[in-house]
């Protein structure tokens, strides 16, 4: 028989419906399973045990019931995502003491599914990176080999959910913080399109490009966690008034037929060739499922990352400046005087990649730089839009990797940021057209993983999820574990 921590989120439900466990049996196993690897994997900044337990118990006391699927489903959630009395630290010594007064939506949301938070998740500084390398507490290892990244900016969350320790997370995904990590740990991770999931109780980093989404390790699993989080909120005026449809309602349905492009900027020579080959044999497994998979354009995706690092940057330096050493979080004791709570509070609570994105975005904000910069940037990505829109004209999806690379070593990137940054060359694009994307396996090189990645049209996850379950369940690459989970890789 297999551990409950090795369950899907399907099939925990089931056991928990048909009253073959108790949740509290399955938050126990949870707990069990993270003392058991948290050592080695190193994704959780804060544990909620205590509580987590005392909502099993609770749980339990009602009973199962079929209205509430995910009732009693251990959770992790990020930690730039507040969480009422759960220490909140967006990884950075800046907020290492933030205890929250209150939810995020999508807590409340969690809360109300029956989930249960297990704890908070490690993660890049301020979401700012794309290796978790840059958290001021501690580097998580990917779950398939420790010497390897787990990606980011959602690391801990993505390793947590391929190591076993949990079988649902929530990242955030600005520039591809969710489908980045996915890829580099074999598991699915999907990116919503912008404002299908309420911001409001999530740390901003770039308030036009974050999203909230879930972590899983089955298509199907995914799609009932953001069926749970999904939905208009009074709170956050970004959030979209769109009917939360069933996500999982074309699970299982026939794709022939279906139009899917793969832009020709996608497949080039950037792009590692074991990648490149593992890309190619699925869009050939497509072909096999009867969809029509033919060649596109996205001309302009080539300056995504130029175009990103100029509004993140900028959207950053702004959003950042409330963390000043007075209000919250983290205050310097070397003080002299008012300028020198902001200025000491704020060299010393961030660490350098912060600064860098805060000094990138206040120069491309300052006076006699705005219209070459920031104004320049929203030009090209409003031209980066207007290529998917036509490209949606006629095709139902778009299709190419996740990442040019697999995961690449700790301290690789260490002293060439640039390199670093065109790690999310493939991702960014969609997060600045505002558009769902999914990550799920699709090969190996060298033993570790290689993510496919799915793009839909504005609010169209269920196309999106039709055609990843079916790559899936034609494909073995899902069932592959790595060697803390049972695996052989």
């Amino acid at each position: 028989m297999s551990h409950l921590y090795e369950l899907t989120v399907k099939e925990l439900s089931n056991k928990i419906q048909s009253k073959e466990v108790t949740v509290e049996e399955v938050i126990k196993d949870s707990f069990e399973r993270i003392n058991a690897t948290e050592e080695k994997i190193e994704a959780f900044i804060t544990l909620n045990e205590e509580k987590a337990l005392e909502s099993a118990r609770e749980l339990d006391k009602k009973g199962p019931s079929t209205d509430m699927p995910l009732a009693g489903i251990p959770i992790g959630i990020k930690d730039n995502i507040v969480t009422k009395d759960l220490l909140t630290t967006a990884g950075s010594k800046m907020l290492y003491n933030f205890n929250p007064p209150y939810d995020a939506t999508v807590m409340t949301k969690i809360y109300e599914a029956g989930m249960i938070p297990v704890g908070k998740m490690n993660m890049d500084e301020f979401a700012m990176g794309s290796s978790t390398e840059t958290s001021y507490f501690k580097k998580t290892k990917n779950a398939w080999s420790d010497e390897k990244v787990p990606g980011g900016s959602s690391g801990g969350s993505a390793a947590s959910v391929a190591a076993g320790q949990i079988p649902a997370s929530l990242g955030t995904d600005t520039g591809g913080s969710i489908r980045q990590p996915a890829s580099y740990n074999g598991i699915v991770g999907v990116k919503p399109t912008y404002g299908r999931i309420s911001r409001f109780g999530l740390i901003a980093f770039a308030s036009s490009l974050d999203q909230i989404g879930p972590m899983t390790r089955t298509v199907e699993d995914n799609a009932m966690v953001l069926n749970a989080i999904s939905g208009h909120d009074v709170h956050d005026s970004t959030s979209a008034k769109k009917e939360v449809p069933d996500f999982t309602s074309l699970i299982g349905k026939d794709i022939k037929g279906m139009k899917i492009g793969v832009p020709k900027e996608f497949m080039t020579d950037g792009v590692d060739p074991m990648v490149r080959e593992s890309i190619q044999k699925a869009m050939e497994t497509y072909r096999q499922l009867g969809a029509i998979v033919e060649e596109v354009s996205l001309p302009h995706s080539k300056y995504g990352v130029q175009v990103y690092y100029i509004i993140a940057s900028s959207e950053a330096s702004s959003n950042l400046q409330r963390f000043d050493g007075i209000r919250y979080g983290y205050r310097s004791e070397n003080i002299e005087n008012l300028e020198d709570v902001y200025v000491k509070s704020r060299s010393e609570g961030f660490g350098d990649e912060v600064k860098r994105r805060i000094m990138l975005g206040t120069f491309s904000l300052s006076s006699g730089f705005y219209d070459a910069h920031f104004k320049k940037a929203g030009q090209v990505r409003t031209l980066i839009i207007e290529d998917f829109k036509k490209v949606f004209n006629d095709y139902d999806l778009i299709l190419g990797p996740v990442s040019p690379t697999i995961a690449h070593n700790f301290g690789s990137d260490k002293d060439d940021p640039v390199t670093a940054y065109m790690r999310d060359v493939l991702t960014i694009p969609v997060n600045l057209a505002g558009l769902p994307g999914i990550s799920l396996p699709c090969g190996f090189s060298e033993g570790m993983p290689i993510g496919l990645q799915l793009i839909g049209n504005y609010f169209e996850e269920e196309k999106m999820y039709q055609a990843a379950d079916a790559f899936e369940k034609a494909t073995e690459f899902h069932k592959m574990k790595p060697v803390i989970l049972g695996g052989n890789a």
